[in-house]
C-alpha cells in the first residue's frame, strides 16, 4: 500500500461519478475511484441500457445478473416475503437501470433538512447545484434553471406519449388536478410531463454525463469488479480501503475516503468496518470503532397500481416505447404530510419480448407516497463481503403514511373510473387483487389497508441509511455532518442518497446527483483552503467517543 491518493471514491454511482468527475477537473488532486460492477465506456453499453424504455434491461436475468444485484433482497412490509431489490451495478450505478426521471426534490423539503440540522442544505443553499448539473433544453433559461450542464433534460411532446400517459392527464385534469408546464419551478404541483434524462432519444447515465468526459485524465484511475470489504483506519483516521478484485484483497491508501455506494452498499461497508450499532456489531464478532444508527431510518417509496388490461388497439408495439411520460404531484394534506407528498404516474407497459410478464404487471396508474415516515434498516448477516444484507423497508408501518396512501388509493380509484381510462381497457383491476377498480372503490378502509399492505411496492428510491444531522452532536439518528463526514472519524466521508435526513419528496437520481455536486465542490475548497493535506477533520468534529 506504498502509493496514496488524495481520494478513494467506492462506488461509480449517481453521486460517486461526480465527485470523482469534478474533483479530477484539479490535476493535482488524485482520485481512485473503484466499482463492484463492470466499468465500462459509454460507447460499450448494450443497446438495452440506453433504451428510453429501462423494462428492456431490468427484467430479462441475463441482464440482471450483470448490471443488478441479483442476490440482493427487500422486505417491503411486514406482510411480504423479501424479493429482489433493484439496485444499479456497474458504472453509472442505478443511473444506468432507473427509470431515468429528472424530478428535483421539493423546495420545502429542503428546508426542513436544514430544520432537523442539515446546515448548509435549504432550498436556497441547494438550487445553484440543481441549476449546474443540468442542459434543459426548454426552460435552460429560466431563473431557477441551468443549461451547458451534464445531465440532458427532456420532456416527451405530448403527441408523442403513450395511451396511458394521455388517459392519466385527461382523467386527472377532468377531476380538477391542475396543469404546470415544469414540474421542477419550486412551487409547481399537479399533471405534467416527466423531465427524463434522454438526449437523441436515449439514455444518459452519469457515466455518460459526467464519467465519460473525465476518462482521459491523468490523475484519475477507475477500477471495475472492485468489491470494497472495508474501511481501513489507523486509529479513528481512515486510511485507505480493503478490496477484492479476481479473488485477490488489495489494500488502496488514500487521504481520504468517500463511500458513495448507495443507500444499502454504503451503510454495509460501514457496519462491516466497525462503524455502526455496537451492540449489533458484536453479535457478528465485528469491533466497534465508532457507536453509530448506520443503517438506520432507510426509506423507499411506496406504491400500488391499478392494472389495465389494455385493448389490442393501445397496447404499444415498439420496444423502446416510454413506459411513462406523466404524472400528478398533489398535496395530500393529511396527517403531517407537507406540499407535494404524493404522486400519481402513467405505465403505458410492463416490458415485450421475452420478459416476464407476471413481474411487473402489464400496464397501469400508480399512486406513490413521496413523503415517507415509516423508517426500515439495512443490517448485516454476516460480514463476508459476498453476502448481501438484510433490507427491511417497513413501509406504511407509520400510521401517517397508511393514513396518506389510503386517500391516494381512494384517489387512483377514482382516476381508474374516469371515461379516459376505462375506454381504452378492457378491464381495470386494483392491482394483483383481481378486483375491479369499481368494486375496490365501493369496500371499506380495511379492505383497501389490506390491499396496500399486500399489493405495495418500492420505487427503487432508497435513501436515509447515513442521515445528515447537526454538526458535533451525537442525536442517536445521524451518521455524518452536514458536511458529510462520519462523526467521530476522520477523513471519511459518506455522500450519496444514504445521507439524505428526510424525503426529498421526488425520485431520488437527479437529488442524488446535486449531493454529489454541492459536496464536490465543498471538497475542491477545502483541499484548497488547507493544502493537499486536508483530511476532513475538524475541531468540533473529533471526539473520544
Amino acid at each position: 500500500m506504498a502509493e496514496v491518493w488524495d481520494y478513494i471514491v467506492v462506488g461509480a454511482g449517481s453521486a460517486g461519478c461526480v465527485i470523482a468527475s469534478r474533483l479530477t477537473e484539479d490535476p493535482d488532486c488524485r482520485v481512485l475511484l473503484l466499482e463492484a460492477g463492470r466499468d465500462y465506456r459509454a460507447a460499450d453499453m448494450p443497446a438495452a441500457m440506453t433504451s428510453k424504455n429501462p423494462f428492456n434491461l431490468i427484467l430479462p436475468k441475463r441482464f440482471q445478473d450483470i448490471y443488478l444485484w441479483p442476490s440482493l433482497q427487500a422486505r417491503r412490509t411486514e406482510r411480504q416475503e423479501p424479493r429482489i431489490y433493484w439496485r444499479g451495478r456497474g458504472a453509472g450505478g442505478s443511473s444506468s437501470i432507473n427509470g431515468q426521471i429528472a424530478i428535483r426534490g421539493v423546495a420545502a423539503a429542503f428546508d426542513a433538512w436544514a430544520e432537523v440540522g442539515a446546515e448548509g442544505w435549504s432550498a436556497r443553499d441547494v438550487l445553484p447545484y440543481f441549476s449546474r448539473l443540468e442542459d434543459d433544453e426548454v426552460l435552460g433559461d429560466r431563473p431557477h434553471h441551468g443549461r451547458g450542464g451534464p445531465t440532458p433534460i427532456f420532456r416527451m411532446p405530448q403527441a408523442d406519449w403513450g395511451p396511458v400517459d394521455k388517459a392519466l392527464r385527461d382523467a386527472a385534469l377532468a377531476l380538477g388536478y391542475p396543469w404546470t408546464d415544469d414540474l421542477n419551478a419550486p412551487e409547481a404541483e399537479g399533471v405534467a410531463t416527466y423531465a427524463i434524462n434522454i438526449r437523441g432519444g436515449k439514455r444518459v447515465s452519469v457515466n455518460n454525463a459526467y464519467l465519460e468526459p473525465a476518462r482521459g485524465r491523468a490523475n484519475l484511475t477507475i477500477i471495475g469488479d472492485a468489491l470494497v470489504d472495508r474501511v481501513l483506519f489507523d486509529g479513528r483516521q481512515a486510511t485507505g480501503v480493503r478490496a477484492l478484485i479476481d479473488g485477490e484483497i488489495r489494500d488502496f491508501g488514500a487521504r481520504n475516503v468517500v463511500l458513495s455506494a448507495g443507500a444499502i452498499h454504503s451503510p454495509t461497508i460501514l457496519l462491516r468496518s466497525g462503524v455502526g450499532p455496537r451492540a449489533e456489531l458484536a453479535e457478528l464478532g465485528i469491533d466497534c470503532i465508532c457507536d453509530l444508527p448506520v443503517g438506520k431510518y432507510l426509506f423507499d417509496h411506496p406504491f400500488v397500481r391499478l392494472e389495465l388490461k389494455l385493448k389490442p388497439e393501445h397496447r404499444p408495439t415498439d420496444v423502446d416505447a416510454r413506459h411513462t411520460n406523466c404524472c400528478v404531484k398533489y398535496s395530500s394534506k393529511l396527517a403531517g404530510g407537507g406540499f407535494n407528498d404524493m404522486i400519481f404516474f402513467a405505465m403505458n407497459h410492463g416490458g415485450f419480448g421475452d420478459l416476464d410478464p407476471d413481474m411487473f404487471g402489464e400496464a397501469g396508474i400508480h399512486v406513490a407516497l413521496f413523503e415517507c415516515f415509516s423508517h426500515g434498516a439495512v443490517s448485516l448477516i454476516s460480514p463476508d463481503p459476498h453476502i448481501q444484507p438484510r433490507v427491511d423497508l417497513r413501509m406504511l408501518s407509520d400510521e401517517r403514511d397508511l393514513v396518506r396512501m389510503r386517500d391516494g388509493a381512494r384517489r387512483l380509484l377514482a382516476i381508474g373510473q374516469q371515461v379516459s381510462v376505462t375506454s381504452i381497457a378492457r378491464a381495470v383491476e386494483a392491482g394483483n387483487s383481481k378486483v375491479s377498480a369499481a368494486e375496490m372503490a365501493g369496500r371499506d378502509d380495511a379492505a383497501i389497508d389490506d390491499w396496500l399492505m399486500t399489493d405495495c411496492s418500492d420505487a427503487q428510491h432508497g435513501a436515509g441509511s447515513c442521515r445528515i444531522g447537526p454538526p458535533g452532536v451525537y442525536d442517536g439518528r445521524s451518521v455524518v455532518d452536514p458536511q458529510c463526514r462520519v462523526k467521530g472519524l476522520e477523513g471519511l466521508f459518506v455522500i450519496d442518497a444514504s445521507v439524505m435526513p428526510l424525503d426529498c419528496r421526488a425520485n431520488t437520481n437527479l437529488t442524488t446527483i446535486m449531493i454529489g455536486e454541492k459536496m464536490a465542490e465543498h471538497l475542491r475548497h477545502a483541499r484548497k483552503a488547507r493544502g493537499r493535506e486536508f483530511s476532513g477533520s475538524a475541531a468540533a468534529h473529533r471526539t473520544g467517543r
